[in-house]
């Protein structure tokens, strides 16, 4: 099974990284609120980063689902973002709903760091999560 971060534990990221850990894999979480972090590792183990750069550290893939642009933007780039704790092939996947500057943005940056960047936005609301 893969190494895995997970970044955004909302409504439909929370229970997107619960079945990857349920499948096996290795999910490392974060979310800007910690308290949702620690509760998420108590219902389905795994663990916990206090950045976005920690939790993306050794990752094959990183998925996010966080809110906005300048969310996406917060937890991928700077000296604590994601780009910045992942490896030269590791793979970025973005499943918030942004824009396409954001996205293209993102891509160069990942590219230019020898990352992969797919965006892979969802839908089927939070029952659509939580069912799989």
């Amino acid at each position: 099974m893969a190494k895995l971060a997970f970044l955004g534990l909302g409504v439909m990221g929370g229970p997107m990284a619960g079945h990857l850990q349920k499948a096996g894999h290795d999910v490392t979480v974060y979310n800007r609120t910690a308290e949702k972090a620690h509760k998420w590792v108590e219902q389905n183990g795994g663990a916990m980063a206090t950045t976005p750069r920690e939790a993306a550290k050794g990752a094959d893939f990183v998925f996010s689902c966080v809110g906005n642009d300048d969310d996406l933007r917060s937890v991928c780039l700077g000296e604590d973002g994601a780009f910045a704790g992942m490896t030269n092939g590791a793979i970025f996947v973005d499943h918030t709903t942004v824009s396409a500057a954001v996205t293209r943005e993102l891509y160069e940056a990942a590219d230019a760091r020898q990352i992969s960047f797919v965006d892979a936005p969802i839908s089927g609301g939070q029952a659509g999560a939580e069912n799989g």
